[in-house]
């Protein structure tokens, strides 16, 4: 794994921390929409691919997140 996907997984889950406290659902649903808006393509480009080589270090939420963004 580089250091740039290193980056890529932390500031993934620093998103999926923020929204913890709101339950399950809302935070998934807040993290997916946070990458979506604020996310450059290529940064979700390498994090999907991160997530299909099996996702080490992701925050479940977060897998579920981006799980739910790759088939919108």
């Amino acid at each position: 794994m580089t250091s740039s996907h290193d980056r890529l997984i932390y500031m993934a889950n620093q998103i999926g921390w923020f929204f913890r406290s709101q339950g399950h659902a809302h935070a998934v649903s807040g993290i997916a929409d946070h990458i979506h808006k604020f996310w450059d393509p290529r940064m979700r480009k390498a994090i999907f691919a991160h997530l299909d080589a099996g996702g080490a270090g992701l925050d479940p939420n977060v897998r579920e997140a981006l799980e739910s963004l790759k088939t919108a």
